[in-house]
């Protein structure tokens, strides 16, 4: 397996769930992460986790929807970092509303940014150091929403992750003659704050049969270790036990938004 110490990284939604695994296991592995997100708060207590590991990090607040804020964080990063080796796209976002009879604009744009837009923008602006280095590795956190739409997942989840997919796919016939690898993961349900945006939030029972955040992050230090010559360009990650959807999906179809 490939030695990752001395490396630089940036782990976007880093503060929670995926991310924050994400940034901790690169940190143990030797190294130095940048998180970022929208609340600071957060990504601070994920720094401090890093530290406690022996790691270096350090947190910048952005806002994945504003290209604005994309292009100052990346420049941030560049002054700081020289370009980093690892970029791993994880702020993800999805809907109150996911019928496609209800939802609206302002919905499906917020969504379509933060998981489409976003990565595109801010993989951009940190593709050419890696470019000129002959290496590097853009990871996306993707869903199984992008490999199989469905109702519960939400109509506009289902179209940002299934976007995000081509995004990658196209990307790495760009890049790999440069020597970067591209790897897209396709979660299934994981018990992180985004369920708390479903239209019948899962219970602890729901909860218990669901994969945690540190089992995607093992799949994406699997591929990050690799030898340089081998790349894996997509991983697919489900529970093991299945679990009964059809409240969940009945819920999904309503205009207003459950709780539960």
């Amino acid at each position: 397996m490939t030695d990752l110490s001395g490396r630089t990284a940036l782990v976007t939604g880093g503060g929670t769930g995926i991310g924050e695994a994400v940034a901790v296991d690169l940190a143990k592995a030797g190294v130095a992460v940048t998180v970022c997100g929208r609340r600071l708060e957060p990504l601070e207590d994920t720094v401090k986790q890093i530290e406690a590991v022996g790691g270096s990090g350090r947190a910048i607040a952005a806002d994945m929807t504003n290209p604005d804020d994309i292009e100052a964080l990346a420049a941030d990063v560049l002054k700081a970092t020289g370009g980093v080796d690892i970029l791993i796209n994880n702020a993800g976002f999805s809907s109150k509303v996911r019928s496609a009879r209800y939802i609206g604009a302002e919905e499906w744009r917020a969504v379509m940014d933060v998981n489409t837009m976003g990565p595109a923008i801010l993989t951009r602006a940190l593709l050419e150091p890696m470019i000129e280095r002959g290496r590097g590795d853009v990871v996306m956190i993707s869903s199984m929403a992008g490999l199989r739409p469905s109702v519960m997942a939400g109509v506009v989840y289902s179209s940002a992750k299934t976007a995000a997919k081509a995004y990658m796919e196209v990307l790495q016939q760009e890049v790999k003659r440069y020597g970067i690898r591209c790897c897209t993961v396709y979660p299934g349900e994981v018990d992180t704050p985004i369920l708390d945006n479903r239209a019948l939030v899962p219970d602890e029972q729901a909860r218990a049969l669901m994969m945690q955040s540190e089992d995607i992050s093992a799949a994406v230090m699997m591929a990050l270790q690799l030898p340089h010559r081998a790349t894996v360009t997509e991983i697919a990650v489900t529970a093991t036990v299945p679990r009964d959807m059809s409240a969940d999906i009945k819920a999904a179809l309503t205009k207003q938004t459950p709780q539960g």
